[in-house]
């Protein structure tokens, strides 16, 4: 079954009090999780650290430029992600929806590219694999 990544994207949690109601839904987040998990679908998912400790990398003419925090400032933060096996995309989408982050935020949805299917010479990688 093809794989797909399920960034979740929220609001910044400047406020204290958002940053409670956000903790409050782990009851939810569980239960979708552990939904995913008994289907089998679940390969991985994971809470990110907040963007305040990121580190992003560059490397410009030969020298590693490193900068603190992530590479944008955006109003809306990655805040994890989800790998799921589906059967295809309308899957992977019908689960996306669940995840409380969509009520509030978003969540991308995106293919993984199968190792194979990535090109060894300078060529472009097969429209949908």
């Amino acid at each position: 079954m093809p794989e797909y990544m399920l960034l979740l994207y929220a609001p910044a949690a400047d406020e204290p009090e958002r940053s409670e109601e956000r903790w409050a839904e782990l009851p939810l987040w569980r239960e979708v999780t552990e939904s995913l998990r008994e289907a089998g679908l679940l390969v991985a998912n994971a809470p990110l650290h907040p963007p305040t400790s990121a580190t992003t990398v560059r490397v410009r003419d030969g020298a590693t430029e490193l900068t603190d925090g992530p590479f944008a400032t955006t109003k809306e933060i990655l805040a994890g992600y989800y790998v799921l096996n589906c059967a295809d995309l309308d899957e992977a989408l019908r689960h996306a929806a669940r995840l409380p982050t969509a009520r509030y935020g978003s969540v991308e949805v995106r293919p993984i590219m199968d190792p194979g299917a990535v090109p060894t010479t300078g060529q472009a990688p097969a429209p949908g694999r």
